[in-house]
Order: C-alpha cells, then sequence, then structure tokens
C-alpha cells in the first residue's frame, strides 16, 4: 500500500490590509517631514520708535549714504563708485584709522544708509548688502585676531569676547526704498 503524496498548497499571504498600511506610512511621513523654504534674508529689525520720544541727533559725518539707482549705479555720498570699492571704503569709513574730519568719529557711531530706487536690479541689491556685511564682517575679524588670536565667527556663541567684538563694530545699517 503505498501512499500518495498529498499536493501541498501554496502558502497565501493576505494583502487586504496592506493598502491601509501604505496609507497610513504615507500620511507619517507626510506629517512628520519638514520642508526647507527660503526664508529670505534674515535681518534682526530694531524695536518701534516711542512716538513720544524724539530720535537721537545723527551727525552727517558718521553716516555713510549708499544710494543703487535704477540702472545698477553705486553712489556713496554721491560719489560713484564700483561694486568692487565698496567695502574697503565702507571698512576705512567705519574704522576711520587716520582720524580723517570726513570719515565716521568712530565705529561706534558708523552708521550705513543703504537706498534704493524701486526698479533697483535684485541682484545689486544683493551684491551690494553682502559687500556691507563682509566689511563688518573683515573688521570684526581683524578684532578678533588682534585681540584674542582667532577669527570672530570662531569666538563662543554668547561669550564676552564676541560681546565686546560686536560693541566694538555694531552693525547699525539702516535700508530703505527712494520715494519717486
Amino acid at each position: 500500500m503505498l501512499m500518495k503524496k498529498k499536493k501541498r498548497e501554496g502558502a497565501e499571504i493576505n494583502g487586504s490590509s496592506m493598502a491601509d498600511i501604505a496609507f497610513l506610512l504615507l500620511i507619517f511621513f507626510l506629517v512628520t517631514t519638514t520642508i526647507n523654504v527660503d526664508t529670505g534674508i534674515g535681518m534682526v529689525l530694531p524695536p518701534p520708535l516711542d512716538e513720544e520720544v524724539d530720535p537721537p541727533p545723527i551727525r552727517e559725518r558718521n553716516q555713510m549714504n549708499i544710494l543703487v539707482n535704477a540702472q545698477g549705479l553705486i553712489l556713496m555720498d554721491e560719489q560713484p563708485v564700483s561694486i568692487n570699492e565698496v567695502r574697503q571704503k565702507l571698512m576705512e569709513f567705519i574704522d576711520n584709522p587716520n582720524n580723517d574730519e570726513t570719515l565716521a568719529v568712530s565705529p561706534e557711531a558708523a552708521i550705513v544708509s543703504l537706498k534704493t530706487q524701486k526698479e533697483t536690479p535684485y541682484r545689486i541689491y544683493i551684491d551690494m548688502l553682502d559687500e556691507v556685511m563682509g566689511a563688518y564682517k573683515e573688521l570684526r575679524d581683524a578684532a578678533s585676531r588682534a585681540n584674542y588670536g582667532v577669527e570672530f565667527n570662531r569666538l563662543q556663541p554668547e561669550s564676552p569676547q564676541r560681546e565686546q567684538i560686536q560693541d566694538m563694530y555694531p552693525k547699525k545699517i539702516s535700508i530703505a526704498a527712494e520715494e519717486g
């Protein structure tokens, strides 16, 4: 008596709940994933002025007026300059190493006023802003290297050394659009 082996049926996986699992995973990833969005230019704005208090007077000597017109031409105190000259002129204005009577009294008093016209090319505006920020970075780096032997960005955040350099060269930048 020979017994015949029964053919075994193939194993099946129940796939009815796979769609539910895929849907739950999709929802999970949509909820937990963050999408980077361009946030624009990061600027810290000063607090609003009290309407009852007059703003402090600004000596003309301490203010560097920069105008970028609709054609992309740059005027620093009404003198045309190229974008390549801006950083060096700003550093000289802010630091005033030779105590020139036409430059800022001190780095703490220096104010950079950047004005643009409505039709100013955006690329030129961004390049100008980079040059202004670059001038402050170079001045802070030089002061940090002279006092502490390291670049400014290597100083610990919130450290007294970093705050001292920031107090030596505070960024006082006014950005406005011209009327018209």
